[in-house]
């Protein structure tokens, strides 16, 4: 998707931006995992609108300060940059913003960093108000210090990739407005907060458990929702489609009910002022009763990405919160004998949510892990209180029914939250 509002000022490829995506491998680091890295830094290019016409990586004991690249390293990306009439640089690794600086004036062009091209995803795909106001608070946040240490940074914020969002109508003001844009916005996403808490409070007064999706980025998480609820949120196969958190009931025949939860995807190196910007949405996940770790088992990357979701998920305190591992996108696997080591490893349940197949695996898996938190209560309700044995019905699992002349017994698995309001039946 690229900025219609923008024309490539060098009039190649009909103003799609033609970057070269750099890295420097440290000792620490495989050089597999370094061309894997710019290898989705390659597709997050393409899901921004640009066109990568080659890479660059330099093996260094440690980056430079002042240009992160080595000086001869910096000279040979200038040459193929002419080469490739190439306007944009991508750097695999975070960039300091005098580091940015000096790479953008030694080549002459824009110079951007993962975090800025993740964060330029992020303004095209946003939708709701919410989000648009999330990705604004990590676009400036991440914006502010290159604004204080260099000013002419603003004449160069005329679009394309790294740009977009409130590059366009914040970003010319001085740091104090930006400050106080900031302040305003983390006030609307406080509100958003109050109101999150209070749907989650609801649903936990309710006595329905709440299962969350969590995954590497374009794994199908949402074509697993819309499978399991009949929804019918936009699924695509590109990076960060979903941003905005949705929430719907699971009710299938014979299983007990639960709320699912979609969140946004995560990557290797999501930037923090993303995880800052989006914790009002991440807060679903500390909520939930379990998760469902959804990986697409037909990439070759999956270890990698299963770790960066890992490693998240311990970030935010969740590493302890009871996880199924849903291996997705079975129906891609040339060799499905490569995924048997995983499933027995990791009790991983295959399935792939365009299909079905695997779906009544799953719900079973997700059925046990809730189980014991819906302790079974012997009841005998009167014919005349219906209504508690439709809550029975509606949130629980009649595991027995009796029918005697003054009312009927039954056995059933409640949540815990509900019992009280049957506690006067209880035998």
């Amino acid at each position: 998707m690229t900025n219609p509002g923008w024309n490539d000022t060098n009039g190649t490829n009909g103003g799609r931006e033609r970057a070269i995506v750099a890295a420097v491998k440290l000792p620490s680091q495989h050089r597999w995992e370094v061309e894997e890295s710019l290898d989705e830094l390659t597709r997050l290019a393409g899901a921004a609108g640009a066109e990568v016409v080659d890479r660059v990586v330099q093996e260094r004991t440690s980056p430079t300060p002042s240009l992160y690249f080595g000086r001869g390293k910096v000279d040979e990306i200038g040459e193929l940059v002419t080469t490739h009439h190439a306007n944009l640089l991508i750097s695999d690794d975070s960039l300091s913003p005098v580091q940015e600086r000096n790479l953008g004036q030694a080549l002459g062009k824009k110079v951007i960093d993962r975090t800025a091209l993740i964060l330029d995803i992020f303004a095209q795909r946003a939708r709701t108000s919410e989000g648009k106001l999330q990705v604004e608070l990590a676009q400036l946040s991440y914006l502010l210090p290159r604004l204080v240490r260099q000013w002419t940074h603003l004449e160069r914020l005329g679009g394309g990739i790294g740009t977009r969002g409130p590059g366009e109508t914040q970003l010319e003001s001085d740091r104090r407005v930006i400050r106080r844009r900031l302040a305003r916005i983390e006030h609307q996403l406080g509100r958003v907060r109050v109101h999150r808490r209070l749907q989650r409070d609801r649903r936990s007064r309710a006595g329905m458990p709440v299962v969350a999706l969590v995954g590497y980025t374009n794994a199908g998480k949402t074509t697993l929702l819309n499978r399991l609820t009949g929804s019918g949120f936009r699924a695509a196969d590109e990076l960060f489609v979903t941003l905005d958190p949705a929430a719907r009931l699971c009710a299938e025949p014979g299983c007990q009910p639960f709320i699912l939860t979609d969140t946004v995807g995560f990557i290797r190196k999501l930037p923090h002022q993303l995880v800052a910007a989006f914790r009002a949405t991440l807060e679903e996940l500390g909520d939930a009763d379990a998760l469902v770790h959804v990986v697409d088992a037909s990439d070759p990357r999956l270890s990698e990405q299963m770790a960066a979701v890992e490693l998240l998920l311990g970030e935010l305190e969740l590493a302890d919160r009871p996880t199924i591992l849903a291996l997705n996108k079975v129906d891609r696997l040339e060799n499905p004998r490569a995924l048997d080591a995983l499933v027995e490893r990791a009790r991983g349940v295959p399935l792939s949510a365009v299909t079905g197949v695997g779906i009544p695996d799953l719900l079973a898996r997700i059925e046990g892990v809730l189980r014991p938190q819906t302790p079974v209560v012997s009841l005998r309700i009167p014919y005349a209180n219906g209504h508690a044995l439709a809550l029975c019905y509606e949130r629980g699992r009649v595991l027995a029914r009796a029918d005697g002349p003054s009312g009927v017994r039954v056995d059933v698995e409640l949540p815990t939250q509900l019992i009280a309001a049957v506690s006067a039946y209880i035998l």
